[in-house]
């Protein structure tokens, strides 16, 4: 074979002789056949890119001796060459005869065997003069890898690769090369690991935005995968079990990427992942994670051209609906799709160490994920106005519940004087009179809450107000900073009002949910039964009572505890029904804590509670509402208790079977009508349940309610 300077690529200062015509290939070892001279018949014409397992022995061992003859013309005189090799195989090379260099230990000599477990690059200087004819023989011992796909180890960086002479200036360009790829490697990982966290942190921040999530994952993947792909590439002394991971853990990293990327595009486009993509994605993963780098790259280019093209399609088929921040979104992936183009044809036309590969290799790398950033922080500003539109919205909408419960207010009232006044004059008809006391113990209840219901509406709306102004006066001052070019202070405006926005949220739900149990305890029974949180009502009403009772006297005050069981579950009851039932029991232990003499501490009494400076016990009025599943039991089915409890001075036992009667009451004249036991009786007689009392005078009263469940 004869060599000269045409044959050197220029741009990597490279004569690949592995694939070069004139080598011949014999299975087995002899070191004679080291020699110059020697009788090569028998031996077949075969070049070193055509070994393969097919070659291996039942050890997954393939050895042989390659050779060659070589002559350099006068092209090279006064040029300096070198011979490198780059494989994982262990191997002997001989010129003329002579010993040049050992990869591992192949036995020679007698020597234990010792197998290569580093990928060297570096070139042997080697003297052969123009003019004269050497002989090049390798002896060559490889193993078939021991993971899939199944192939010699030195097939995964490229049979072409494994020997090569080298021009005079191949150290140079090699070390120019190592040294842009580590710069533009930092730059590419850098900035990908610094959004990968920031999305990470916005997307903890916000749990409910999975596009967020989509993004956090899309990211991580793409710098996962350009670190092993750096990490399996650069290392010169990195050993093929190593490569073999890096590789591997690679393809998952750009499997996972590129279908993050596609479920981004049908999230943020409000597209569906039909049947047709599902199959893509299984496919997609099948051959990308398991592809064979020598024989599937037509595959893996279909793959890519593949995912470009369902990008593209969402891209083109969404254009026309495309606004705001998803502009942001496309754009990058049409600049990540053009990049792409220009590498492959770079890398194909031109080589790796040309500026323009570098600059589209950054292209992949950060592009993208460089538009994530964009959409996000759009999106949050769309998302602040959307905020500051429904926040004036829920102004609005808070004025008319005012104005409404207000109104409302003032029709309950005169249906209690409508109501007292046909009780007085319809005194013959019993039946009918029960009736409509019982619908205004009803609105009373409801009118009895709806000052402090009101009241406290008004707290969170006063916050809403404030901080709407605060917001409006820093948009100001963020406008005023982003016109002077001041970022840092502009952010932290930035950052103040989104604090603020975040108050307002939490004081507008809280607003909404005192109207909603307001509009809950005034809605009319429908009589049907529906399956209810009981947690959730008794909790509600538990805080309705106490409101009310706050409005009408500043000075009232109750511990109030709770034991809510986790595994009731939802039950079939009429919600407003029950909710009556609790609000009264409620109500009445409140009274009976506050409006009672204080009895005296039991005996036994925890000696932890607060005392008076005498050593006396002092009485905290407290309140407790307990739930509890109970389990079948005695024939009947499982069933649901709810306990209210008071430390008030109980219930004498005089009087004791008479307070489920209608009309009778223990409260002065004008403070209650004497029916609200009486009517939660009935409720719960009427749900199947049962309503029981204990009490212990001078320690406390219990109601009991018990529902099936």
């Amino acid at each position: 074979m004869l060599l000269s300077q045409s044959m050197i690529d220029k741009n990597s200062e490279e004569i690949l002789l592995s694939d070069m015509d004139g080598w011949f290939f014999k299975q087995g070892n002899d070191d004679a056949w080291a020699q110059k001279g020697i009788d090569i018949t028998g031996w077949k014409k075969f070049k070193p890119t055509q070994l393969s397992v097919k070659l291996a022995d039942k050890n997954d061992k393939v050895e042989g001796w390659f050779r060659i003859k070589v002559k350099l013309d006068s092209s090279f005189i006064n040029i300096p060459h070198d011979i490198m090799i780059s494989q994982w195989a262990v191997s002997d090379i001989y010129i003329d005869g002579n010993l040049l260099a050992s990869f591992g230990n192949a036995g020679r000599k007698g020597a234990p065997f010792r197998e290569f477990s580093s990928l060297s690059r570096l070139p042997f200087p080697v003297i052969l003069f123009p003019g004269i004819e050497y002989t090049i023989a390798i002896h060559l011992i490889e193993y078939v890898a021991p993971l899939p796909p199944r192939k010699l180890k030195s097939e995964y960086m490229g049979l072409d690769q494994l020997i090569i002479l080298t021009g005079p200036t191949y150290d140079k360009i090699y070390l120019k090369a190592i040294k842009t790829n580590s710069i533009y490697s930092t730059i590419w990982i850098s900035i990908c690991a610094i959004l990968s966290l920031l999305f990470w942190f916005l997307s903890l921040q916000n749990p409910s935005e999975k596009y967020l999530r989509l993004i956090a994952i899309c990211s991580s993947s793409l710098t996962f995968y350009i670190f092993c792909n750096i990490s399996s590439k650069s290392n010169a002394s990195l050993s093929f079990l190593s490569f073999t991971v890096f590789s591997y853990i690679r393809s998952y990293f750009i499997v996972l990427a590129a279908i993050s990327i596609i479920l981004i595009l049908t999230e943020i486009f409000k597209r569906k992942v039909n049947n047709t993509l599902k199959y893509f994605f299984v496919f997609f993963c099948i051959c990308w994670i398991f592809n064979d780098f020598a024989q599937f790259m037509i595959l893996y280019g279909f793959l890519l051209f593949a995912l470009m093209s369902i990008c593209m399609y969402y891209i083109v088929s969404s254009w026309a609906s495309l606004q705001g921040a998803q502009w942001a979104i496309a754009i990058g992936l049409i600049l990540l799709i053009v990049s792409a183009i220009i590498y492959y044809m770079v890398n194909f036309y031109i080589g790796r160490n040309s500026t323009l590969y570098y600059l589209s290799s950054t292209g992949i790398s950060i592009f993208f994920p460089l538009s994530l950033l964009v959409y996000v922080a759009m999106r949050f500003k769309e998302i602040s106005k959307e905020v500051e539109k429904n926040v004036q919205q829920v102004l609005h909408l808070s004025e008319e519940k005012k104005e409404h419960a207000l109104n409302q207010q003032k029709i309950l009232q005169e249906e209690v004087i409508r109501q007292t006044a046909e009780i007085r004059t319809t005194l013959e008809n019993l039946k009918v009179t029960q009736h409509q006391l019982i619908q205004s113990e009803k609105m009373a209840s409801l009118g009895e809450l709806t000052a402090g219901i009101a009241h406290e509406i008004q707290n969170p709306l006063n916050f809403v107000n404030n901080f709407s102004e605060v917001n409006a006066e820093l948009i100001d001052e963020l406008n005023d900073e982003l016109a002077t070019g001041n970022t840092q202070l502009a952010k932290e405006i930035a950052g103040n009002i989104k604090d603020n926005e975040e108050k307002i949220i939490f004081h507008g739900k809280r607003a909404d949910a005192i109207v909603k149990g307001m509009l809950l305890h005034s809605r009319t029974s429908s009589g049907i039964k529906e399956p209810t949180n009981i947690n959730a009502l008794v909790d509600e009403y538990l805080r309705l009572a106490y409101h009310g009772l706050r409005a009408k006297d500043k000075s009232f005050n109750v511990t109030m505890k709770t034991d809510f069981d986790p595994n009731i579950g939802l039950i079939n009851i009429v919600p407003q029904d029950i909710g009556r039932v609790i609000l009264n029991l409620i109500t009445n232990a409140f009274y009976a804590v506050s409006s009672s003499p204080a009895p005296k501490s039991p005996e036994g009494e925890d000696p932890s509670a607060p005392k008076s400076p005498k050593g006396d016990f002092l009485y905290v009025p407290t309140v407790t509402v307990i739930t509890k599943r109970k389990p079948p039991s005695g024939g009947l089915g499982a069933g649901v208790e709810i306990r209210v409890e008071d430390n008030g001075p109980g219930i004498p036992q005089n009087i004791l079977d008479k307070i489920f009667q209608p009309f009778f009451t223990t409260k002065p004249t004008g403070q209650g009508t004497g029916l609200g036991l009486s009517l939660s009786y009935d409720i719960v007689k009427a749900h199947g349940g049962e309503l029981k009392v204990e009490t212990k005078e001078g320690e406390g009263t219990t109601f009991i309610v018990i529902l099936p469940a």
